[in-house]
């Protein structure tokens, strides 16, 4: 018995007080109560014993978990619809009573989100005049606010730039911008600002003044480029209300090449061909002023001519480069290149039920070929890379 404790019990030398010996230091203690041994020793793993213990009791007195911040979406509204007046003709029930069985209980697991946004969520507005309105949710907003020199003047952010209109443009080549045509014409005429248009380039605070790597409470500043000249499709100009937006897309040319990089164009592959069948733009919305908005989301259906899709946009993201993970075969990589212009909402029916979609110009062969015209002026170098 002697021996089958001094076996058991770890040499004072080693380093046995791990929690894995824990079971020894416990059939040690015994052996020990048993029979008399070294009081010091027993002493030593009992000391040990009790601060494996209570060491993390102390632990967690001293750092109490912190659980991960909830993230609380924004909704988007559409606009309020009137309803009939109510007849006020319901009694209250002060106290209420129903029934659930398993289906129920688990049914907020089955709903899909989109589901409950636009199903569950909508809403009355009852007012104090009787007048009732129906407000339906469009879906969470999922924009993202870009700050930060880190971000700013990073690719691809830093390829996004303001129109003096009040839309966004994307860098395309060291001396153009693409953008929406109807930042600068009306489908008639050419807007009020069109003839002096200006590009505008985003400087962070930091540029001017505040120590890089510090956050500035500051919006960036904007340094403004006038433009040489503008180019709109015909297919724009007067062209038929179902068509025109289809070239929903004009080409600026800066006085001065700038020295940011740019993003490349490519010929709008099918989604499937898009890495994760996501989309990308970057914009500066008018509910957000002077900040640049980023956002992402899954392409849902497919024309000739556009992409229909619910990335969450406000006026001002018009114009806004719409670009995706492109495999290029000659690098042998994902490359992000713009395959289309945000444009704006349409209604499109489908099976019989009309349905409201954020709506981006798909660049199709003759429109890449177009655009790369009006950009390198020669017709041998507009191939697509």
């Amino acid at each position: 018995m002697h021996l089958v404790a001094r076996e058991t019990l770890p040499e004072p030398n080693s380093h046995a007080g791990s929690l894995l010996m824990c079971d020894c230091f416990l059939s040690s203690a015994v052996f020990s109560v048993m029979m008399p041994r070294d009081t010091s020793l027993l002493t030593h793993l009992l000391l040990l014993l009790l601060l494996q213990l209570l060491l993390p009791l102390a632990l967690s007195l001293l750092h109490p978990p912190r659980p991960q911040p909830v993230h609380l979406p924004t909704l988007v509204p559409h606009s309020p619809t009137p309803l009939l007046r109510s007849r006020f003709s319901a009694q209250a029930h002060l106290d209420l009573t129903t029934r659930c069985n398993s289906s129920c209980f688990h049914r907020g697991e089955q709903e899909a989100p989109q589901e409950q946004l636009t199903e569950k969520l909508a809403f009355e507005t009852l007012y104090s005049d009787g007048s009732r309105t129906l407000t339906t949710i469009y879906g969470a907003d999922g924009r993202f606010n870009i700050q930060g020199d880190n971000f700013l003047l990073d690719y691809p952010f830093s390829t996004a730039v303001r129109i003096s209109t009040g839309c966004t443009g994307v860098l395309v080549s060291q001396q153009h911008v693409l953008t929406a045509a109807h930042c600068v014409h009306d489908g008639r005429d050419y807007v009020k600002g069109a003839r002096k248009l200006r590009v505008g380039f985003i400087i962070p605070p930091s540029v001017n003044g505040t120590k890089a790597g510090l956050t500035s409470a500051k919006k960036p500043l904007v340094r403004w480029v006038r433009v040489r000249r503008t180019r709109v499709p015909k297919g724009w100009i007067q062209g038929p209300q179902e068509v025109s937006m289809d070239f929903d897309y004009a080409l600026l040319e800066l006085r001065w090449p700038h020295r940011r990089p740019f993003m490349r164009l490519s010929v709008a592959p099918s989604s499937d061909d898009l890495a994760g069948k996501r989309i990308h733009f970057s914009g500066f919305d008018s509910d957000r002023s002077g900040e640049l908005v980023y956002r992402f989301c899954p392409v849902e259906e497919e024309s000739s001519d556009l992409i229909y899709q619910h990335c969450d946009a406000r006026p001002g993201a018009s114009g806004s480069g719409v670009y995706g993970r492109v495999w290029d075969n000659t690098l042998e990589r994902w490359e992000r290149k713009v395959i289309g212009i945000f444009s704006g909402h349409q209604w499109l029916e489908i099976d019989g039920e009309n349905r409201d979609y954020n709506v981006a110009v798909r660049i199709t062969p003759l429109k890449f070929a177009q655009i790369c015209y009006w950009v390198h002026g020669n017709r041998l170098d507009c191939v697509q890379d």
